[in-house]
């Protein structure tokens, strides 16, 4: 098990959606999310591999894995930060997506970093 604070990875997120992009009548909405990955640790860790659970309002969930984040496997030293966009592609005007960012520490010790479940949503329109 390793020391607390020895590996320590904050990720936060902002979600917009993607109007111009977006068919709502063709049921595909697009959405963009900003990523940042913070190193609040006392080592050195890469991100290596993430793991993405993405569902809509149908509960249609798609799982999406791979190595990096826009093609970058990212070294955060203590105190630095990575930030990245990229998007996803719903069929409801509202979903979810969580996941889990696969890292190696300095020392070789693999661990995941979560990401906490956030929402995809269009803007309410009142009518």
């Amino acid at each position: 098990m390793n020391e607390p604070g020895l590996n320590n990875i904050k990720v936060d997120v902002e979600t917009r959606y993607i109007e111009d992009q977006s068919n709502p009548e063709q049921n595909y909405y697009v959405f963009a999310y900003t990523i940042t990955i913070k190193n609040k640790g006392r080592q050195n860790a890469q991100l290596l591999t993430r793991h993405w659970v993405i569902t809509d309002s149908n509960s249609k969930i798609q799982e999406v894995r791979g190595d990096g984040v826009v093609g970058e496997q990212p070294m955060l030293k203590p105190g630095e930060q990575f930030v990245y966009t990229s998007g996803t592609m719903l069929e409801t005007a509202v979903g979810t997506m969580k996941g889990s960012y696969q890292m190696v520490a300095d020392d070789g010790s693999h661990f995941d970093a979560p990401i906490e479940e956030f929402v995809l949503s269009t803007p309410r329109v009142l009518h």
